[in-house]
């Protein structure tokens, strides 16, 4: 979620700025926050709803941008968003309504790799009373938007691990590499985390469950082709060893 500050008028009036900019907020939920969408099928479409129970009306605006893959995650591209439409462009929700947004793949059917988007819902600032100004909040929410054709798969696998600390304590840095044609998350995974000494004995082992990796990483979106790198926090402390790492399947035992 980004926070805009837009000036309407030369004076500032706090009181009212806090009246329209935070209690909007606080009364506006989007769901979902990521979406998977296949390039053909029942499964190019899918929806947004976005409640506002606030109590006045809740203007808003969709904006959509493509993202590049990059070393640490995603980035905004310069790539066409013509191949997702999301509709309607724009609502004006009264207050204690939800709007429905769709969300629809109109590109190449067969395409041979993932492509993703941000879907950012934007509210937009309240016309004040002639007369009246203020400075008003406004937030942006971003939901994430993937799309792979039905009949590809990711693959995805481990290149290496390095001890690292975060905050003073310690974690591991594990670099992943998807392989496939279409994005896969490494929290539908179970990811073995192993530290074994200069004599090969295991002095540490860990398995983080894809629950458990969703809250203390996020969901591990990896596009097709892209190598990724993702901080680990490790609940233990690393005795100066060999690090590794092996993704399981998360459904085994």
């Amino acid at each position: 979620m980004n926070i805009r500050k837009r000036p309407l008028g030369l004076a500032v009036a706090a009181g009212l700025a806090v009246a329209l900019g935070l209690a909007p907020a606080r009364a506006t939920t989007v769901s979902p926050t990521m979406i998977d969408l296949q390039t053909s099928g029942r499964g190019v479409v899918s929806n947004i709803s976005v409640t506002n129970t606030g109590a006045g009306p809740l203007p808003v605006e969709i904006v959509t941008t493509a993202l590049d893959a990059t070393s640490t995650g995603f980035a905004p591209g310069k790539e066409s968003t013509d191949d997702l439409l999301v509709t309607p462009p724009s609502a004006l929700i009264p207050a204690g309504q939800t709007q429905t947004f769709r969300v629809q793949w109109i590109g190449d059917p067969e395409t041979t790799a993932s492509r993703h988007f941000y879907v950012s819902i934007n509210q937009l600032p309240v016309k004040l009373p002639e007369g009246q100004s203020a400075v008003q909040i406004v937030y942006n929410f971003q939901v994430l938007v993937s799309a792979s054709a039905p009949d590809k798969k990711p693959v995805l696998a481990i290149r290496s691990v390095e001890p690292t600390t975060v905050e003073g304590k310690p974690a591991a840095t594990v670099v992943v590499e998807n392989s496939g044609q279409a994005h896969g998350y490494i929290s539908q995974h179970r990811l073995k985390l192993s530290e074994t000494n200069a004599a090969g004995a295991e002095v540490f082992t860990k398995t983080i469950s894809g629950a458990e990796f969703q809250q203390l990483v996020g969901y591990g979106l990896v596009a097709s082709g892209q190598t990724r790198a993702v901080t680990v926090p490790i609940d233990g402390v690393l005795k100066g060893g060999k690090l590794s790492a092996v993704l399981l399947d998360e459904r085994a035992q």
